[in-house]
């Protein structure tokens, strides 16, 4: 193995060891505490990302509005999230930890395909729903998602689109988006990577071996696109975004093309009722806060809430789902 490669590969398991670390260290500093006193926001991938972006931004709301003392959110990168939540299930028990989690995390547990699944945890609440956007940088040829189209659909080897985790939510994306559009899933060459900040470093970068195409939450390209570094070709949304001027896949002939990134909160499992009922009294305070409405608007967030029975449902029907279309885009 080349030296840089292996310097490399030794950086990251560091840095997931630095991280577990941390983690175990924050859920210990909470045992013996109510979550009113101190909690642990779990942010299942690195800095800048679309988790990172709704760990911090809840615990922004938490801080300013005093719902909790003391907030501090850990990253715990890789797999789609998984690992995150393996560190999560091993924490039984506790109370004063949550995790962030979404459509990106059932990608993620259907390509692991192991014994731990979001049945392992306490489901706190769903907050919001993300969304999707494709994007090139400012000097692409590609002035309109239909010119990127002809190109991908003419040589689909040759047009590398870039995202996060291989079976995550941009993964389906590509996959959707090439299905719709007659091009054999086994053709597209997606480029994984592990976090919204290495996207963007790759989309515009000049260098060998990066991407021309981007799929990716709306908020992992949000500076680049305010900038004018990147241009949106076209929105997996309901309804264009605002101040973004680019259409929807249903505009432009693809409505199948329709994954919605939520995003929830979940706990260890074997916490107690009272435990969990303050977790979610917790939340339901925060999503009331004016620090909370202002990041759903800057974020291009549309909130939508659910506690209970009813997002514990949601979950056993939404994985199921990510089941079903990951093995009809080939891609589990």
């Amino acid at each position: 193995m080349p030296r840089r490669r292996i310097l490399s590969t030794l950086g990251g398991v560091v840095v997931a060891a630095l991280a577990l670390t941390a983690f175990t260290d924050a859920a210990r500093s909470g045992e013996g505490q109510a979550a009113r006193s101190s909690l642990t926001l779990v942010a299942p991938a690195g800095a800048g990302g679309g988790w990172d972006l709704v760990a911090r931004e809840a615990q922004q709301a938490m801080r300013t509005d005093s719902i909790v003392n003391t907030v501090q959110v850990v990253n715990i990168p890789g797999a789609g999230g998984t690992i995150g939540l393996s560190q999560l299930v091993g924490l039984d028990g506790e109370g004063t930890t949550m995790m962030v989690t979404g459509t990106v995390m059932l990608g993620g547990i259907s390509q692991a395909g192991g014994d731990i699944d979001l049945q392992d945890t306490t489901p706190i609440a769903r907050l919001a729903e993300d969304f999707e956007v494709i994007a090139v940088p400012a000097d692409s040829p590609f002035e309109t998602f239909d010119d990127f189209l002809q190109a991908w659909a003419a040589d689909p080897a040759a047009l590398p689109i870039g995202g996060g985790s291989a079976g995550g939510i941009d993964h389906m994306v590509a996959a959707q988006i090439a299905q719709a559009s007659g091009i054999p899933v086994e053709q597209v060459q997606y480029t994984a990577h592990p976090g919204g900040g290495e996207l963007t470093l790759s989309l515009l970068s000049t260098a060998a071996g990066t991407v021309g195409v981007g799929i990716s939450g709306y908020n992992d390209f949000r500076d680049l696109i305010e900038s004018g570094q990147l241009r949106v070709l076209a929105v997996v949304a309901p309804e264009r975004l605002e101040g973004v001027d680019a259409p929807t896949m249903e505009e432009l002939g693809l409505p199948e093309v329709d994954l919605v990134n939520w995003r929830g909160l979940v706990a260890p499992d074997g916490i107690t009722d009272e435990e969990r009922d303050e977790l979610e009294q917790i939340t339901r305070e925060m999503v009331q806060t004016e620090s909370w409405a202002e990041a759903v608007d800057r974020n291009r967030w549309v909130r939508s809430e659910l506690y209970g029975e009813e997002f514990e449902e949601f979950l056993v029907q939404e994985q199921d789902r990510i089941d079903a279309l990951l093995d009809e885009l080939e891609l589990s």
